[in-house]
């Protein structure tokens, strides 16, 4: 199942093994089966997704190398339990039969809704990310990604739900997919919309490797490329040029000269929107800076959602108490921002500003009292390696923007960058490990999404209807039977 995620997209092997797993787990008598079986397939599905965690440890690989394969076995046996206590509930509260599927794909859904938030959440990898080379992922324009996810699981389900006719639950189960196909390649197939502003967008990539990016003799090289991508000739000058997450090498406070000298690379009438740290009473924070056309910082938004054990160390105070201090020196001490913002873009749209892997929270993109015109995520890919996590990150990009229908723009330190349209159709990119630049016609955004407009309301409506069609098997089986 794995290799549904990007970048194999083989989505074609959900149709494959939820089916069997389905019709495995429809007469399971063993909770205890259960959960084991829900663990080795969560640890093995992680094991894979994630697999690029490893990267950020080699980066000095004689410090940190030896905590790589910890971090993975760690990371990917916690998200597992997630799935192993959806299929233990499930064997437990439910008889055998189809009742006991339809449980098993609300309590699935339950726990990985719950992955998104509980330990500061981290909700990579969701099963609905592995349709999204299919015309079905549109769907999540109204439902969301854990509605899709719901809905996945219950079509999967049907031929073991339908057994012993599973030829009759595997036709209903294709005539789904097939219906859900038809009405995501129509709404998908819909002209972009122009802006009627012609706002023109340039992304800059520099491609500084993060074992390169901070040393002495390579950030002026890289500071000076980035200048040279934001000159970058073409026939018409963009309206407001993407650098990506801490370029500035920097600190905001000692930086008056390099933003007065960005602004004079940029020209008199674009802006430029950047990536930085900033120090503010003693706390570090990373930050996305907007430099308006006068060369005047007009802007600024701090990262929201720090990255555990790299930005921040949890429980730092209390490993310092027992004297591991030398584990707290490991992670960065960075601070928070305050929430979500919409950033007044004074000559160009208003957008919605994301930093690194914010962009992997839905909440973030749609929690906000005003919807944007545009989203902007700046991030340091370096830290994924160059397998599958940048990749990963794109994807989820992507389904931001079908989420809330409006156009998304990446710019990564080494890729990939991109021009995202509000149906999740990539117009521009800038390949990994590669530096350059590109000039794109920022689309207009759609009307708002059912998503948008009422965020999981439609999800929740669907879990609680399956739930009371599953309340009468649970009753029998614990206060009948027993």
């Amino acid at each position: 199942m794995a290799l549904a995620q990007a970048p194999f997209n083989f989505s074609f092997l959900y149709f494959l093994i939820l089916p069997l797993l389905g019709l495995y787990l429809r007469d399971l008598k063993d909770k205890k089966t259960g959960f084991s079986i829900g663990w080795w397939t969560g640890l093995g599905y992680f094991s894979f997704t994630i697999i690029w965690i490893i990267e950020p440890f080699f980066v000095e690989p004689k410090t940190t190398g030896w905590i790589a394969p910890f971090a993975l076995i760690f990371m990917a046996g916690g998200l597992a339990l997630f799935w192993a206590l959806a299929f233990y509930i499930a064997t437990w509260l439910t008889s055998a039969g189809k009742i006991r599927l339809i449980f098993l794909a609300i309590s699935w859904t339950f726990f990985e809704y719950l992955r998104s938030f509980i330990f500061t959440g981290f909700p990579w990898g969701h099963l609905s990310y592995g349709l999204l080379s299919l015309p079905i992922i549109q769907v999540i324009s109204w439902i969301g990604a854990h509605g899709l996810g719901l809905l996945l699981l219950i079509i999967c389900f049907l031929p073991a739900i339908c057994a012993p006719r599973v030829k009759s639950g595997l036709t209903i189960m294709l005539s789904l997919l097939c219906l859900l196909a038809v009405i995501g390649f129509w709404r998908s197939n819909n002209i972009n919309p122009d802006n009627p502003k012609n706002i023109i967008v340039r992304v800059v990539q520099p491609n500084a490797t993060q074992s390169l990016k901070w040393r002495k003799d390579k950030k002026e090289i890289f500071y000076r490329k980035l200048l040279d991508l934001t000159i970058g000739k073409s026939l018409t000058s963009p309206n407001v040029v993407i650098w990506p997450e801490t370029s500035i090498s920097k600190l905001l406070n000692d930086s008056d000269a390099v933003i007065k000298e960005i602004s004079i690379a940029a020209g008199p009438n674009t802006a430029v929107v950047a990536g930085i740290v900033r120090k503010e009473k003693n706390n570090s924070r990373n930050s996305l800076i907007l430099i308006n056309e006068h060369g005047d910082i007009s802007a600024i938004f701090d990262k929201q959602h720090l990255v555990p054990f790299g930005e921040y160390m949890p429980m730092a105070n209390f490993l310092n108490t027992i004297g591991l201090s030398s584990l707290t020196g490991l992670a960065g001490n960075f601070k928070p921002g305050k929430g979500s913002r919409i950033i007044d873009g004074g000559n160009i749209p208003n957008f919605l500003a994301l930093i690194c892997y914010e962009s992997i929270f839905s909440n973030y993109s749609n929690n906000i009292e005003n919807r944007p015109d545009w989203i902007v995520q700046i991030t340091n890919d370096a830290w994924f390696g160059s397998f599958s996590g940048p990749y990963q990150h794109l994807a989820q990009a992507r389904i931001r923007a079908i989420e809330q229908g409006v156009p998304f723009v990446r710019s990564a330190n080494t890729g990939i960058s991109a021009m995202i349209d509000p149906y999740g159709r990539i117009l521009n990119s800038i390949e990994l490990e590669t530096s350059g630049y590109f000039d794109a016609v920022l689309p207009d955004k759609l009307p708002p999404t059912p998503y948008a407009k009422f965020g999981e309301l439609f999800f929740m409506i669907i879990s609680c209807l399956l739930l009371l069609a599953s309340l009468k098997n649970i009753y029998r089986k614990h206060f009948i039977t027993e």
